[in-house]
């Protein structure tokens, strides 16, 4: 059985002193949650968010991850950097991260190689656009996404990451993939990873949904048999509201 993942996505929110209020006030309900859970926050509040974090419920995660171990890349964070600051997840290839700064499918996988090295999860993010998805090209846009970001990845490797599908067009939108549209998109890429491997490793892989996740929704995506979790985005800003995002009702 897979276990789900629960992941809110600060994004750039969250002062450390807000951070630490946020932490503190779901760490009860984190106890209770049939998923893992962790929140992955901005750099700056990284060290304080982890020592509040430590024995807790809640696992600590990063937002982005250079993919050398050290150098002049000025503004960048490694792996080092990270772990030292006990960092378990790192989310690689946000389409926010391939949007607006660039990052390409090879540099996505240099992320995801470099991650796993460092014993971090990469919860590895693909997803189409609203005008690819209208050209009936989502899928082949998607398969190219998981197929390079994957290259030189091992079966016992991909086994230890999760791969999370975010249609663009539904990011801060509002617009939410129905179930069945997240389902068939995740069953897809469970099917993509039995082509590139095996049956028994894609059946390892946690494939989790992100896109306007919200408390009123989150019960019908987790009864999909292929979605395995969430990547919360504005949701995960509001207490009440993740707490009953990570608490879903199984079904």
């Amino acid at each position: 059985m897979r276990k789900p993942i629960i992941a809110g996505n600060w994004k750039m929110n969250n002062t450390v002193r807000q951070g630490l209020d946020l932490v503190e006030a779901l760490k009860e309900a984190a106890q209770t949650a049939p998923a893992e859970v962790c929140v992955c926050v901005p750099f700056t509040a990284l060290s304080e968010i982890g020592k509040s974090l430590k024995g807790s419920a809640i696992g600590l995660g990063a937002q982005n991850m250079h993919f050398e171990e050290e150098g002049a890349f000025t503004g960048e964070i490694s792996a080092a950097m990270l772990t030292e600051l006990g960092t378990r997840y790192v989310v690689i290839g946000h389409s926010e991260r391939r949007m607006y700064y660039n990052e390409s499918d090879r540099s996505v996988n240099l992320k995801i190689r470099a991650t796993l090295d460092a014993e971090m999860i990469p919860i590895f993010c693909v997803g189409e656009s609203l005008d690819i998805r209208e050209q009936g090209m989502a899928k082949p846009w998607v398969k190219e996404q998981v197929v390079n970001g994957l290259a030189n990845i091992s079966a016992e490797e991909v086994s230890r990451m999760a791969i999370a599908y975010e249609p663009i067009w539904a990011i801060g939108t509002g617009k939410t993939a129905s179930d069945d549209q997240a389902e068939e998109m995740c069953a897809y890429i469970r099917n993509l990873l039995e082509q590139l491997y095996d049956d028994e490793t894609a059946d390892r892989v946690r494939v989790l949904y992100g896109g306007s996740v919200k408390k009123d929704n989150i019960d019908g995506l987790m009864a999909m048999a292929n979605i395995d979790g969430a990547l919360v985005g504005g949701a995960s800003l509001k207490a009440g509201d993740f707490a009953r995002i990570m608490n879903f009702e199984e079904k």
